[in-house]
């Protein structure tokens, strides 16, 4: 079977537009939601992350419009960062909210804003009510439960919301498949650390986008939403304002962001299938994650799309998104990724083995509603050469 991202003739992997989302099920090297858990070498929570009060104009140029939706990887110039949040917003509640609590009332107002972001932003002063003529006094620090009556005025005066202060920005070059005003789309390489921690402050993902935009110090973790392990290359979208950071959220935890993974396993597969098995923290190994009986419900579905003996190449779609899912699923059915140090796949299966050294995991494809109009924006990123060399090597090893 040939796959849709291989030639096994050597020639180098096309970009296309993906085939129908799976599902609406959304992927995550382990992309979409974290669970509270670290998924790589250094993630970042997504807790309640959010977005900015006014939408952003999208930048509706024909070359960006026909990338969006075919999935064709435009390697642009930067595009420019909306002027940043506005200062203040303001709203009439109607009558039919009459009765309502303040929360509620916000985040019906409010819809491009998190609940929990409207909470803090209140409780930080950031909210105020204008009173109607006639209606009841109200009181000058609003509270979360008191009554709106209607015809009062929501203010909202949104904070600026700088990025980590030991976060610095650094030229660190980036392969942007898709820039407009609300989105940036990545193809990260291997190698590249996702988000600073523990032993990585500099040289990151974070911090190449605080140079490349500077206007992402005012988007909580410069606008990164999910991640990639620090080996595994491929897809990320990063959102450029407030308001589109809290819709690709939204859409992560909803499941209905598509993402495709081509993975290199050990062995030979003969036919796809789907792993359900939950996946918590190794009690033997507390960085590593595992196959636990207390661990959360996970899915892995999988599909052949090359056999070479030794190995296959499979497409992997993630039906949740914990840590390190695909890796430890296909640790789990013997078949660990080619390269994985971590999760046994470090065998050596061919004289190519040599010369690749980290986990064969690549973010292939990426399908999303576009956060300010809900277009459907498909993408896709070919192998990396490294990995391309390795299944070129290995096809023709099969031929022979």
């Amino acid at each position: 079977m040939q796959s849709e991202y291989y030639s096994a003739a050597g020639h180098r992997p096309r970009v296309g537009k993906p085939a129908a989302e799976q599902d609406n099920t959304a992927e995550q090297d382990n992309t979409a939601e974290q669970d509270n858990t670290a998924e790589q070498d250094n993630t970042v929570q997504q807790d309640n992350t959010v977005q900015q009060d006014n939408t952003v104009q999208q930048d509706n140029t024909a070359q960006q419009d026909v990338a969006a939706r075919k999935g064709v990887a435009v390697r642009q110039g930067k595009a420019a960062m909306p002027a940043g949040p506005a200062r203040s917003s303001r709203r009439q509640v109607p009558a039919e909210m009459a009765g309502l609590r303040l929360d509620q009332a916000l985040a019906q107002l409010f819809p491009e804003h998190s609940r929990s972001r409207l909470q803090n932003w209140l409780l930080e002063g950031h909210i105020r009510i204008e009173s109607a003529r006639g209606a009841p006094a109200l009181d000058s620090a609003p509270r979360s439960k008191q009554r709106v009556w209607g015809a009062e005025a929501l203010v909202l005066e949104p904070p600026d919301e700088p990025v980590d202060g030991v976060n610095k920005a650094e030229a660190i070059g980036l392969d942007v498949i898709f820039e407009d005003a609300a989105i940036l789309v990545i193809d990260k390489p291997a190698g590249l650390v996702v988000h600073p921690g523990n032993g990585n402050r500099q040289g990151t993902l974070l911090n190449a986008l605080l140079h490349h935009l500077p206007g992402l110090d005012a988007v909580p973790r410069a606008g990164i939403v999910h991640r990639l392990d620090k080996n595994t290359s491929g897809l990320l979208v990063v959102a450029k304002t407030l308001e589109a950071q809290t819709s690709l959220v939204r859409q992560l935890q909803a499941r209905t962001v598509t993402r495709e993974y081509l993975a290199l396993v050990h062995g030979d597969l003969r036919h796809g299938g789907e792993v359900e098995a939950p996946i918590g923290r190794d009690p033997r190994q507390r960085t590593r994650m595992a196959v636990v009986r207390s661990g959360k419900a996970a899915a892995t579905g999988y599909r052949v799309l090359q056999r070479f003996g030794a190995a296959t190449l499979l497409q992997c779609s993630l039906r949740t998104g914990r840590t390190h899912q695909i890796r430890v699923h296909m640790k789990s059915i013997g078949h660990p990724l080619v390269g994985d140090t971590v999760y046994g796949g470090q065998r050596h299966i061919a004289r190519h083995m040599d010369a690749f050294g980290r986990q064969a995991l690549h973010a292939a494809r990426l399908a999303l509603a576009h956060p300010q109009n809900g277009q459907a924006m498909q993408f896709a990123a070919p192998l990396p050469e490294d990995l391309q060399r390795l299944l070129d090597g290995l096809a023709k090893d099969a031929a022979r």
